[in-house]
């Protein structure tokens, strides 16, 4: 299977932010790509560095006319798509979203965001309920695909879960980057545990994994693209840098039952021993 990963700067016109996947999408579906996913927030700035109630305006329903547009791109180019987005449920209640589109068009589901963060730069709890669907795993036609965002990409206990449901690829859309008080000693320090910790899924669950990062500079905050595909033992077998790219790899999904059999870890799980995850602390 061939998977894309389209990392690129957005700006605060969404119409032209849209524009810009449209084209990337068709690029990376004319090298052959069969999956196709899109950072977090792919149709807006990350708007979530700072609180303003004028970004509420910038979410929509899902089905709806963005999905609606990426449907029919999807149907085009018989390609699936991984599509992050700012969903209105309810006025009130929105979220964090990554709809999933098939090759023919149909919005197979919608996974929301799980752990929403709340920090200086990263203020999601004003914006985002949090996901009420739980951990989701999409059976499409290029792979059984566990979605997860950002945030989510360091809680090992996620993408276990995905895993255990059968998932062959966990993708996780995101946009991190360093503030403009951070170091570029801290930024090397915060991108190798970013990568570090997505691998480490990687190995435990004998998976593949994609991150997908955005790049450019927004109000200051540097986001570093490296969005990268790790093995299902954690060898990065493809990485962008940290411009717009579209980085593409075939993925052999196969490569996951012959690594599970050399390191069993499914099977050694002491699955009558772990009461105490569903404790904050013990």
């Amino acid at each position: 299977m061939k998977f894309s990963a389209i990392q690129y700067s957005c700006t605060e016109d969404s119409s032209h932010n849209i524009k810009t996947a449209e084209e990337l999408i068709r690029k990376a579906a004319q090298s052959g790509a069969e999956l196709i996913a899109l950072q977090e927030l792919f149709h807006t700035t990350y708007f979530c560095r700072e609180i303003d109630q004028k970004y509420f305006d910038w979410a929509e329903p899902i089905p709806g006319p963005l999905t609606d547009r990426f449907s029919s791109l999807a149907k085009e180019l018989n390609v699936v798509l991984l599509l992050p987005m700012f969903e209105k449920k309810a006025p009130g209640v929105y979220f964090n979203s990554m709809a999933v589109i098939e090759r023919d068009g149909a919005i197979l589901g919608t996974y929301r965001k799980m752990h929403i963060p709340d920090d200086p730069g990263f203020y999601e709890k004003y914006y985002f309920t949090p996901g009420d669907k739980g951990f989701k795993v999409f059976d499409t036609s290029a792979g059984k695909i566990g979605t997860l965002i950002c945030w989510d990409q360091w809680f090992p206990e996620a993408a276990r879960v995905a895993a255990l449901a059968g998932a062959e690829l966990l993708v996780y859309p995101t946009a991190i980057g360093t503030l403009p008080e951070e170091s570029d000693v801290e930024k090397k320090e915060f991108l190798d545990a970013w990568i570090t910790i997505q691998r480490s899924h990687a190995i435990a669950n004998g998976c593949f994994v994609a991150g997908i990062n955005r790049v450019g500079i927004e109000a200051g905050t540097n986001f570093w693209g490296n969005s990268f595909v790790s093995g299902p033992f954690g060898k990065i077998i493809a990485q962008a840098g940290e411009q717009e790219e579209i980085l593409s790899v075939e993925i052999n999904l196969s490569d996951i039952e012959k690594q599970r059999q050399t390191w069993p870890f499914f099977r050694d799980r002491r699955i009558d021993a772990y009461d105490d995850l569903k404790k904050r602390f013990i």
